[in-house]
């Protein structure tokens, strides 16, 4: 099977209403505008989705629309639901429903808080890829999880599996992510899941990029990452130094309170997050307020 989330794809946000509901009316616009401004894919349900602070009802009403977005725009995009769990059984249910809603895959995050070995690893991810169809991503965030997923278990998944067709890396371990590219079999790709990153990771081999920063540069993301992908690396290396700014400093707290900061600025979102995510500080306002004023944006 091969990977069909090549290219750039959004991590997107899931805006709130000023009583803390979904804001399925700004959901909508900001699914609409990516698609239009040519995003290859969208992500619903990840970090960036504050996904841990979601019910199971709003999480897949996150998806509906998003699969709705997709459908009724002129240019179809592949879905990409997440469905992590640290629990087994909970992320097989879950995969099986993202399959069930009609996602064109499941993300699937490393189980996160109890730390399993890699063996528990590749017995974890098996389950959810044998329960499933649809292509699986791998979701490699240490970070987050305080588990990696160390190369040989990528690969050794990859080639169990032929519906495990990627995985999302965010370790910051180039070395890693290169031995991966160099041993996968046809049909597996790494996704930097790093903006700043993409493009060293896709200079090495890396088949696209699951963004934060396209969430509001949607355009110019996607271009880094075709300019890369076809090896116009001048083109992806201006492109890379012009947003490298915008890309860290949308990290100057946790995401995804600088990024909703961003879409606030821009008139797409309110500035609403549930607990304990929280708005960014005043330091970090005005040091994205800068660079927010560089780009023109």
């Amino acid at each position: 099977m091969d990977n069909p989330f090549r290219g750039c794809g959004t991590a997107l946000i899931t805006p709130f209403d000023r009583d803390q509901s979904l804001d399925e009316g700004a959901l909508t616009m900001h699914l609409r505008w990516q698609i239009e401004q040519g995003i290859d894919f969208l992500v619903p349900c990840g970090t960036t989705g504050e996904t841990p602070a979601l019910s199971e009802a709003e999480h897949f009403r996150v998806i509906e629309l998003a699969l709705e977005a997709a459908s009724d725009a002129p240019r179809r995009v592949p879905v990409l639901a997440g469905a992590g769990s640290n629990g087994t059984a909970h992320a097989v249910e879950l995969a099986r429903k993202v399959e069930a809603a009609g996602a064109d895959g499941a993300l699937v995050v490393a189980p996160y808080y109890n730390k399993p070995t890699q063996e528990g690893l590749f017995q974890h991810f098996s389950a959810v890829a044998s329960a499933v169809k649809i292509p699986v991503v791998l979701y490699n965030v240490p970070g987050r999880t305080s588990s990696n997923i160390e190369a040989t278990t990528a690969l050794r998944l990859a080639e169990a599996h032929a519906n495990i067709v990627a995985v999302k890396e965010a370790s910051g371990n180039l070395a890693q992510i290169s031995h991966i590219i160099a041993g996968a079999r046809a049909g597996f790709d790494v996704l930097s899941g790093d903006d700043a990153l993409t493009f060293a990771i896709l200079a090495l081999g890396g088949q696209g990029l699951v963004s934060v920063a396209s969430n509001a540069v949607p355009a110019a993301m996607v271009q880094l990452v075709a300019a890369a992908r076809t090896g116009d690396r001048k083109a992806a290396r201006e492109l890379h130094y012009r947003y490298l700014p915008f890309m860290e400093v949308i990290f100057c707290e946790t995401s995804p309170g600088p990024i909703k900061f961003v879409l606030t600025h821009m008139g797409r979102c309110r500035e609403m997050y549930r607990l304990p995510m929280i708005p960014v500080q005043a330091a970090s306002r005005t040091k994205i307020e800068r660079v927010l004023q560089a780009l023109g944006l």
